[in-house]
């Protein structure tokens, strides 16, 4: 099968990375891919966001499969798009993807259908905002609607930042139209956990538990970003508590969501805060998660083109997912002032030496030139190492990134220490 996957990312390498792997998959390419991709894939010179280039390429090229990977082509319907002219696309229509793409219908959807979630309010006037923060107080978060690139959260410990983040999002326009509505939630405490399931509208099938770091520095300090390195499994995220959010939360939504009419085909990101009070919903994505895949996708054992396409055709329960015991980190080596001002085109040293140590270097904002590798991007490598166990793994990965280097290159020292 020829397979087309849209985006350029770390997540995009993974995913590529683990598809050249399949019996079934014949020539691979990316649009608009990478300077890493470019080794495993033809890489198409047209953006995520470009649906009619897309298309266009498509129907000329007639791929096999179309993996849609980011959250900005799914919300603006590529999948649907794709369907519409007869070729075969992995992820979920414009309709279910609004669980990502619109936080308010988000809230909205797991009040009704009683999933657990933090309580909250939604407003599209920034003095009413404004007035609901001085009215509840601080630590209290504050949330752009739409889409941000994972950077449209703001967890205020104090109120005077929550009036900030209101007013950075919804008068200075920080995300554009993104921030014109926000939601205010309480702030709830304990473990983070992602968990990302494959599912095809009916069953779900949860991968690996993993956990990302979003501040851009150690300790958890500093802006968000779209994720400085993640880890998987989880220590916090047991069995029994893996049953409980099947239960109580996996489950109701894909059913919730056939139910309103939205039926989901893809990979669903479950956001998850363990509260003292059980399991809750911080976020929906709608898609797989960055920089999560490139820890969870190295463990999996099992045929992911196979995967796909029962989530496509329907008969997922059929399938046998097969994941190693073996744990998995990734450190994400990123442009310095990443993620507000940075600069690119630093020429990257020592890609092999990492890999020589049985590390996988996956390419998020490179370049190749005249056969070397350039930085293009604020997320720049993620550094994944294996390891028998979770400290293994974090000290494989550390051990593998301090052969690289670049100009102004910025990285987390902690990952898999919270």
């Amino acid at each position: 099968m020829n397979i087309l996957v849209v985006g350029g990312g770390g997540r995009e390498y993974a995913i590529i990375k683990k598809l050249s792997g399949s019996p079934r998959a014949g020539k691979l390419y990316a649009a608009p891919g990478n300077g890493g991709i470019a080794a495993m894939a033809e890489c198409v010179p047209l953006k995520a966001t470009n649906l009619d280039g897309i298309c266009a390429w498509a129907e000329e090229n007639k791929p096999d499969l179309v993996v849609v990977a980011p959250d900005d082509p799914l919300a603006a319907g590529l999948v649907d798009r794709l369907e519409e002219i007869g070729i075969t696309a992995f992820g979920p229509h414009a309709n279910a993807a609004i669980v990502e793409s619109s936080k308010a219908f988000s809230k909205g959807f797991m009040e009704k259908y009683g999933i657990p979630t933090a309580s909250c309010r939604v407003f599209d006037d920034a003095e009413k905002a404004k007035q609901y923060v001085l009215e509840k107080g601080a630590p209290i978060v504050i949330k752009a609607d739409g889409l941000a690139l994972g950077k449209g959260v703001t967890v205020a410990a104090t109120i005077e930042q929550a009036l900030d983040a209101v007013e950075s999002m919804m008068k200075a326009k920080a995300f554009g139209s993104s921030g014109e509505r926000v939601v205010i939630e309480e702030c709830l405490f304990g473990p983070e956990v992602s968990v990302l399931a494959f599912t095809d509208g009916e069953n779900v099938l949860p991968m690996v538990s993993a956990q990302d770091h979003k501040r851009a520095f150690d300790g958890d300090e500093g802006p968000n970003t779209g994720g400085m390195g993640a880890f998987s499994p989880s220590r916090y995220y047991t069995p029994e508590i893996a049953k409980i959010c099947m239960e109580r939360i996996f489950l109701p939504t894909v059913k919730g969501l056939k139910a309103e009419g939205r039926t989901f085909k893809g990979v669903i990101y479950f956001g998850l805060m363990l509260t003292a009070d059980g399991p809750k919903v911080i976020e929906y994505n709608a898609r797989f998660g960055d920089p999560e895949t490139q820890c969870v996708l190295p463990r999996l054992e099992s045929d992911l083109l196979e995967i796909f396409l029962a989530c496509i055709k329907g008969g997922l329960d059929k399938i046998d997912i097969r994941w190693s015991d073996k744990a998995c980190a990734c450190v994400v080596l990123a442009s310095g002032g990443y993620p507000t001002s940075y600069k690119s085109g630093y020429e990257i040293f020592g890609i092999d030496e990492a890999e020589a140590e049985g590390a996988v270097v996956c390419h998020a904002g490179t370049k190749l030139a005249d056969g070397k590798y350039l930085t293009a991007g604020g997320r720049v490598l993620g550094v994944t190492a294996m390891g028998d166990d979770l400290k293994d793994a974090v000290a494989n990965a550390y051990s593998a990134a301090k052969h690289i280097s670049f100009e102004n290159m910025h990285f987390r020292t902690d990952i898999g220490v919270k």
